[in-house]
């Protein structure tokens, strides 16, 4: 899976101001990422998976899959907090075009560590491609600990992590007691070049959606060791960085991808557009 390395980009997605899925929209938006970005990420949170249809999903995916010009790999976003019903959806899920699952470790329920693996177990046990794991305590209220995901990555289907826990500590912890060949991927755009100084691959990004040159520049003085000019670069972003997660992510990032004539700030409820307030501090640094 060395075709993993750099940006993948967790993809909004956009919808009609009626609230339907807007196709169009969405082709848009690939063609707007597709040069710059490694691979595509499908139906994480940045999609808004709680709040689309598994009808919903199989048409989008497919809609990405036709329109996937530059042929990029695909990362299909398939977890929750009830692991027979991961398990039923990955049986009932079309693979054709997918290349890996990214499962978010379970919310709501707050299991215990031994829990976890439990529940990981069993998903890759059943899952055809291979499983990324997806830490984001922020999201689950639960840290997929260091040894937690060690322990887990002894499982030959099971392939990498998506670090969101903001830990480098326990990001270094993790490249240190895996194999070689587990990647450790960033789940924080702005934490990327640091995470990749200690050993991740890349990063599933939020903004590489508005801003994909940005990331194709950092990944490539990143790879070349040049971290401090990837921070630099990257450092174009920090101020934008947080009204994308203000009103809760992708409410600033549909609306900056709206001031770009990308696709409709419209969301799901119980997400609502961007307020006025947060509208008019984004178009001030995009403008």
């Amino acid at each position: 899976m060395k075709s993993l390395k750099g940006t993948g980009v967790a993809l909004v997605t956009p919808f009609k101001t009626t609230g339907e899925v807007d196709y169009d929209g969405l082709t848009k938006l690939l063609n707007h990422t597709a040069a710059e970005v490694d691979y595509l990420v499908v139906h994480g949170t940045t999609g808004e998976s709680a709040t689309t249809t598994a009808d919903e999903k199989n048409k989008i995916l497919r809609h990405i899959i036709d329109h996937n010009s530059s042929k990029l790999p695909i990362i299909y976003g398939i977890g929750g907090n009830n692991t027979m019903g991961v398990i039923t959806t990955i049986k009932d899920t079309n693979f054709v075009g997918i290349d890996a699952i990214l499962s978010v470790s379970p919310y709501y329920n707050k299991p215990t560590q031994e829990g976890i693996i439990a529940h990981f177990t069993n998903i890759a046990d059943e899952c055809p491609v291979p499983v990324i794991l997806y830490n984001v305590p922020s999201r689950t209220s639960t840290n997929l600990e260091a040894s937690t995901t060690i322990e887990l990555a002894k499982h030959p289907n099971i392939i990498g992590i998506k670090e969101a826990s903001g830990n480098v500590e326990q990001s270094i912890e993790i490249v240190k007691n895996t194999p070689e060949d587990f990647m450790l991927i960033s789940g924080d755009d702005m934490l990327t070049p640091t995470l990749m100084s200690v050993g991740a691959i890349g990063v599933i990004s939020v903004l590489a959606n508005v801003f994909p040159q940005v990331f194709s520049a950092t990944m490539a003085l990143a790879f070349e060791e040049k971290f401090e000019k990837a921070t630099a670069t990257l450092q174009q972003l920090s101020s934008i960085n947080p009204l994308m997660y203000e009103e809760s992510n992708p409410v600033g990032l549909k609306e900056a991808l709206y001031q770009m004539g990308i696709c409709n700030n419209t969301v799901r409820l119980p997400l609502l557009p961007a307020s006025t307030r947060l509208s008019q501090k984004i178009k001030t640094i995009i403008a």
